[in-house]
């Protein structure tokens, strides 16, 4: 058995399916973002894991599987809440017990970053930490407002400039459907204008949903109404058709998404964009994903 102390349930990217994950914390320092349900369960407050712990669990882990470790992601909701001397630790100790590891990864709250000087975040990357997965959601300030994110564009923008300037690959994260009715324009064209301020590496959009219900999530956002397919389809053509991206890889394919769109942007935009187009006006013609493979 692997020997780290997990606390259910647990979360990762699904690229890091292949990855030894290693809690530094536990839950999430913000926890306020309406839509999300991950952090939600009583057990999973956040709090700092002991350095200790951490540093225990990656020598027994070096014990047992040193050599057939290649990957690492940094648990749970934001590793990078924690102090740069922390973190560069326990890079140090990856390193040296897991020295076949060539990917360390963690979820990034933008907020987190603002704690950071780019000297700090150019140390992390030079200590081992290459890949950041960020959930912006949003570009628009009033989407992010309503769902309670704590950021807006600027502050995400902020963010993942400092990471590209690191050389931190940035796995970025928009929610089709975030906005609503009301907002699914303004949502679309300023999540594609912050996806163009910054050229992240990775791209992806999932498709908002509550599993446990959306009375927490419409406390806060009584205006919201969910787009239906076709409405879902309109606002994804809205926001591939405003990307101007020199070399950005891009996914939409969650089990939330009912269209699996797959390329890198821009060499394959105007192929995304037809086959959006004819979900738009022949959705019985496109490769749709059945309602029953939906969900979370």
């Amino acid at each position: 058995m692997i020997p780290i102390r997990y606390v259910e349930p647990v979360f990762r990217p699904p690229s890091e399916a292949e990855s030894l994950i290693l809690p530094v914390t536990d839950g999430c320092s913000w926890n306020r973002c309406t839509f999300c349900e991950m952090y939600t369960a009583p057990q999973k407050k956040f709090r700092a894991r002991e350095e200790a712990e951490i540093l225990e669990s990656i020598r027994l882990t070096g014990e047992r599987y040193g050599d057939r470790v290649r990957r690492v992601f940094l648990a749970d909701g934001d590793a990078t809440v924690l102090p740069t001397r922390r973190l560069l630790t326990v890079l140090e100790a990856i390193r040296t017990h897991l020295p076949a590891v060539r990917r360390i990864s963690s979820y990034c709250l933008p907020r987190n970053l603002r704690r950071k000087s780019q000297a700090e975040i150019d140390e992390l990357a030079a200590a081992g930490l290459s890949m950041v997965y960020v959930g912006a959601e949003s570009g628009d300030d009033q989407v992010l407002a309503a769902v309670s994110k704590g950021e807006t564009f600027e502050t995400t923008c902020e963010a993942l400039e400092k990471l590209g300037a690191a050389g931190i690959t940035r796995s970025v994260m928009i929610l089709n459907g975030l906005g609503g009715k009301v907002y699914s324009r303004q949502h679309a064209e300023n999540s594609a204008r912050l996806a163009n301020a910054t050229q992240p590496e990775y791209l992806a959009t999932l498709v908002v949903s509550f599993p446990q219900g959306e009375q927490r999530f419409r406390a806060d956002f009584p205006e919201w109404e969910p787009l239906d397919q076709h409405e879902l389809f309109v606002e994804m053509e809205q926001f591939l058709s405003q990307l101007e991206l020199r070399r950005t890889v891009f996914r939409s394919d969650h089990a939330s998404n009912w269209l699996v769109l797959k390329g890198t942007l821009g060499a394959d935009k105007e192929r995304l964009l037809a086959q959006v187009r004819q979900a738009v006006a022949a959705p019985e013609a496109a490769r749709l994903r059945p309602a029953w493979a939906r969900g979370l």
